[in-house]
């Protein structure tokens, strides 16, 4: 059984979790012993919207996860700081897919995992992120080193979470997951009409 989780903290940035949440989700469509869960430091937290949104279970369940994912937002200048909250994850790039969206790079980096890599993130964290030795591509989308992947632009989050379905299992799947979400004419309906992934 496979499981993904998506890494979440106050003022994260609402698209940046729902959208990978609906993506993430349409394959258990496919699998459905997969599951997908929203993990955080309490039972909620408020994104930079106002949504007061319910976790399933806290941080330190990543660290047994096939697929980790850290949302972005302005939440990730605080969680970087915090000693702390980082030494609760002991994730494995040899192990586990991580990835993240936007200002999310920041807490891949500060927990040592894109050292000497390149990787993207939003234009306003570049220069934090070079602090932690780590190349920013400023002018792509998705960057991705075997396991680690890094995105930049929340509608990134479409080949960034295509990217690790993938690696978890296989193009046919991230393609199907993919086409179900494209404006009609470039997806579902030229190429999978009958794409029982579509929830329209």
């Amino acid at each position: 059984m496979k499981k993904a989780v998506i890494i979440t903290f106050d003022q994260f940035t609402d698209i940046d979790v729902f959208l990978p949440w609906d993506l993430l989700n349409r394959v258990k469509l496919i699998d459905k012993e997969f599951q997908v869960k929203l993990l955080g430091t309490t039972y909620s937290h408020v994104s930079v919207s106002g949504i007061d949104l319910k976790t399933h279970g806290f941080i330190e369940e990543a660290n047994e996860a096939d697929f980790v994912f850290f949302a972005s937002g302005p939440g990730t200048r605080d969680v970087i700081k915090d000693k702390t909250y980082l030494g609760r994850f002991q994730l494995n790039p040899e192990k586990q897919i991580i990835a993240s969206m936007c200002s999310g790079a920041l807490i891949i980096a500060a927990l040592g995992h894109l050292k000497g890599l390149s990787a993207t993130t939003y234009p306003t964290a570049f220069e934090a992120l070079r602090n932690y030795e780590v190349e920013v591509i400023e002018d792509t989308h998705l960057v991705t080193h075997e396991s680690i992947g890094t995105a930049a632009g929340c509608l990134a989050a479409v080949d960034l979470i295509a990217w690790a379905i993938t690696k978890m299992y296989d193009k046919k799947i991230s393609d199907a997951v993919t086409a179900s979400v494209l404006p009609i004419g470039q997806g579902q309906a030229c190429m999978y009409p009958q794409n029982n992934l579509a929830n329209g």
